[in-house]
């Protein structure tokens, strides 16, 4: 059988989307042992996860960006998970960090804005996920800082507004939220969770997969295979089990 005429017989595949959107902690994480690497293994053969972080960007960018990866005609039904992942550069210190700075109130509005636009596009809340920014290591952030020139321009008590302005947010909208600020710090040092302070180490990456993983296994653990095993296929006439 030609290929066109294959084509011609068979129904377009589109694999459903999982839509990570975020900073730099989204967009690393397709790195080796990347937590976006743990959910693309689990769900290779159900659905394309597919990485929008965007190193350095803060909810001000994010929601001027986001109605250009999502739109009602770009089949937002086909997406069944969205994670929206900032903060970690909305909380910088307006002082020493004026450009990647949004006040709270204003991120906790821009949150807001983005679910509410997924909505307005049929994404539905049940599959929108909030992460908020990770606690913040200031003695090894500060390191980094001054490799740069630079004076410590974040500090983890103000992050952990920052956390719980998107908790709140996500509260009120209805959608999931991953408090990774208050559980890696829960009884621990959180140190180890961190490669710089700031971004996540490979045990980081490997909690928040395991988190995340937890409130997403029900959402898509159940989404079908969309060829099938190979085993199941009809080595006699293939055409009846792929086309």
């Amino acid at each position: 059988m030609a290929l066109a005429e294959a084509g011609a017989r068979g129904r377009l595949l589109r694999w459903p989307r999982v839509l990570l959107f975020g900073d730099s902690i989204t967009e690393y994480s397709f790195q080796e042992n990347g937590w976006g690497t743990y959910l693309a293994e689990r769900l290779v053969r159900k659905c394309d996860v597919v990485n929008r972080g965007i190193s350095g960007y803060n909810t001000r960018w994010a929601k001027l960006i986001l109605p250009r990866l999502i739109t009602e005609s770009s089949s937002a039904d086909s997406i069944v998970a969205v994670t929206i992942f900032f903060g970690a550069n909305d909380s910088a210190l307006k002082e020493l960090n004026p450009k990647q700075h949004v006040p709270l109130e204003e991120y906790a509005a821009n949150l807001k804005s983005m679910v509410q636009y997924l909505k307005a596009v049929d994404v539905t809340a049940d599959r929108i996920v909030l992460i908020t920014p990770p606690p913040l290591q200031e003695s090894a952030w500060e390191k980094a800082c001054l490799a740069k020139g630079d004076k410590l321009n974040r500090c983890n008590a103000t992050t952990g507004q920052y956390a719980q302005a998107c908790v709140q947010v996500a509260r009120e909208c209805g959608t999931d939220v991953l408090d990774l600020w208050t559980l890696m710090q829960k009884n621990q040092d959180f140190s180890s969770y961190l490669s710089d302070g700031l971004h996540l180490s490979a045990k980081g990456n490997s909690f928040l997969a395991a988190q995340l993983w937890s409130r997403l296994e029900n959402k898509l653990s159940a989404l079908p295979s969309l060829l099938p095993y190979w085993r199941d296929v009809d080595h006699t006439n293939p055409e009846a089990s792929l086309l």
